[in-house]
């Protein structure tokens, strides 16, 4: 039963990233197609904004509850702590960005952009109690459905008005609008209808300032990664031009969509882990094993991204995006296995409580980022912001593996250099012996697992691994 379970919830997290990812791309690749630069370039940057705040605005809460949930709370009552604080913060929020607009009118186009998005942005936030409730409840075919209607919303109105030629700037914040409302009204009925929790919103003052104080080490969290999730699109935005911004988003929402894996097991591994270590259950070499798998992966689709990056985004965008961002998108993948070593020790350490050190980690790679970003990228703008963010996550790695109280994980940084490195390798070696694009990327396929093999990073007697991994 358990293993069904877990290879049906991996099925459908899965196939829902798979899904949005699809028509987010679709929606990303219509917006940059159909708009001039500078206009996308403020798109993304109000997008930033807004993401960055609303992330803020959960004073994470959010993670606090689905570790909550899957330890056996009382869903009820958390639920209506959370739907309080989200509806309370978000309004005063909102706001704030009206009264600033009464009193200081704004004579430039994206102070409107980031006030008429920001009513899709909010509608968002308050349906975020019922995805991260579903989370907690691993109710994972619950929050699919939850998760896909305002993308499939957008993309099929921005396709739709792109063939009747009438994709304006004005018609795509309206199509936002429409989709992220309908995401709210959705997700409430859907939720309601199907865990037939009641829905109620009750001023708990006792409770409410309990997790407000439980969060409290998590809320430093958020607030650094939500700066660093964006501060180099702000910065970007704001201190070189909006164009620029667009070429770096573009890349940035390739490389963020290209963490798929990443993104499918994420949301698994933090019920999972917090149930695992609650039993006193380490069970050490499937851990390992798990983590080499998805180092391989990782270092696996660097390789691909790089190889096929210029041809085929040039030839999908008439060359806008594509040999402009070479460099960018080969940074920027370099921090692709970072990022999946960096989640799975940061699970790891948020399923134990080690909530002060998971902060003090956020503040050094906070600021290794900003600092990155305000020396780089003045002088060498998009590949600078992606030098800045490789620095980020190389810094949070190497604090993450020192923190690291496993003994027997002690060595992890070895597949993450032995799979870096066989990438890298493996591009190399493919684009020196084959000029020809049609037998570069399966040279270097071909090249890569001979040399994952070669390394023992992958293994025939895995199988007993991935075997008794299903069987948790």
């Amino acid at each position: 039963m358990v293993k069904r379970r877990l290879i049906q919830n991996l099925s459908v997290n899965t196939i829902q990233l798979i899904v949005n990812q699809l028509l987010g791309l679709g929606i990303f690749y219509v917006l940059s197609t159909g708009l001039d630069k500078n206009s996308f370039g403020q798109i993304n940057l109000s997008l930033a904004i807004l993401l960055a705040v609303f992330n803020i605005l959960s004073f994470g809460i959010d993670q606090l509850v689905i570790k909550k949930i899957a330890a056996g709370a009382d869903i009820r009552s958390l639920l209506s702590i959370y739907i309080f604080h989200v509806i309370v913060t978000g309004l005063v929020f909102y706001g704030l960005l009206l009264l600033d607009a009464a009193l200081f009118p704004q004579p430039d186009q994206l102070y409107s952009i980031l006030l008429l998005i920001g009513i899709g942005k909010l509608m968002i936030f308050f349906s975020t109690p019922f995805k991260q409730a579903a989370n907690g409840m691993e109710r994972f075919k619950l929050l699919a459905y939850m998760s896909v209607i305002s993308n499939l919303l957008r993309c099929l109105g921005l396709i739709v008005f792109a063939l009747l030629h009438r994709l304006t700037l004005l018609n795509i914040i309206i199509i936002f609008i429409i989709g992220d409302v309908t995401e709210l009204l959705f997700c409430t009925y859907l939720f309601a209808r199907s865990t037939k929790i009641p829905l109620t919103i009750k001023w708990d003052k006792i409770n409410y300032f309990q997790l407000l104080r439980e969060s409290l080490p998590q809320t430093g969290v958020v607030l650094i990664t939500s700066a660093l999730a964006r501060f180099d699109w702000i910065f970007i935005g704001f201190m070189v031009s909006a164009v620029k911004l667009a070429e770096y988003s573009f890349a940035y929402k390739i490389f963020e969509i290209s963490t798929l894996p990443l993104l499918a097991i994420a949301p698994l591994l933090i019920p999972f882990f917090t149930k695992l270590f609650q039993q006193k259950d380490n069970r050490v070499a499937e851990l390992k094993f798990l983590l080499r798998a998805e180092l391989i992966v990782a270092a696996f689709i660097g390789l691909l991204l790089n190889l096929c990056w210029s041809p085929v985004i040039d030839g999908l965008t008439a060359g806008k995006y594509g040999l402009i961002n070479v460099k960018t998108i080969f940074i920027l993948s370099l921090c692709m296995p970072l990022l999946y070593l960096n989640n799975f020790l940061w699970t790891i350490y948020f399923a134990q409580g080690r909530l002060k050190m998971i902060l003090t980690s956020f503040i050094i790679t906070f600021l290794v980022n900003v600092i990155g970003d305000i020396l780089l990228i003045p002088f060498l703008k998009n590949e600078g912001a992606a030098l800045a963010f490789l620095a980020a996550c190389l810094t949070q790695t190497i604090y993450y593996i020192k923190k690291n109280d496993i003994d027997e994980l002690a060595n992890v940084w070895q597949p993450l250099v032995a799979c870096t490195l066989a990438a890298l390798v493996s591009g190399f070696l493919s684009k020196f012996l084959f000029p020809d694009n049609r037998l570069m990327a399966p040279a270097a396929i071909a090249f890569y697992l001979i040399t994952v093999f070669i390394t023992q990073q992958a293994r025939l007697s895995d199988r007993k691994y991935l075997k008794h991994l299903f069987n948790w």
